[in-house]
């Protein structure tokens, strides 16, 4: 009896034994550290850095071409003399000024 049991209980172990290490790999391929879901996980986060990446350098742009208008040859002299003068609301004596209505406001 005892050497029927034993037998029987070899047959069975190596069998289970497989059957769980291969349940343990299959769930760390799964969800362990470097299995599926990790991946998944990672690919999410390297979209969101290029979305990121990408608003970066639209921004960038922006701010080039706002720098890039501020050159000298870019502003024209009148222009930023008439626009400072608006906002400072100075003027030299002998110009001619002429006021807007509340409606018909310039700037």
């Amino acid at each position: 009896m005892t050497a029927m049991l034993r037998r029987g209980v070899g047959a069975v172990f190596a069998p289970l034994l497989f059957l769980v290490l291969t349940a343990y790999f299959m769930w760390n391929a799964l969800h362990g550290n470097l299995g599926i879901e990790a991946y998944q996980h990672q690919k999410k986060l390297q979209a969101e850095a290029q979305a990121a990446l990408r608003d970066a350098h639209q921004e960038l742009d922006i701010w080039h071409r706002r720098v890039m208008a501020l050159n000298e040859n870019a502003l024209d002299p009148d222009m930023l003399d008439e626009r400072s003068r608006v906002m400072l609301n100075s003027s030299h004596k002998g110009d001619l000024v002429i006021p807007y209505g509340d409606k018909n406001q310039l700037y």
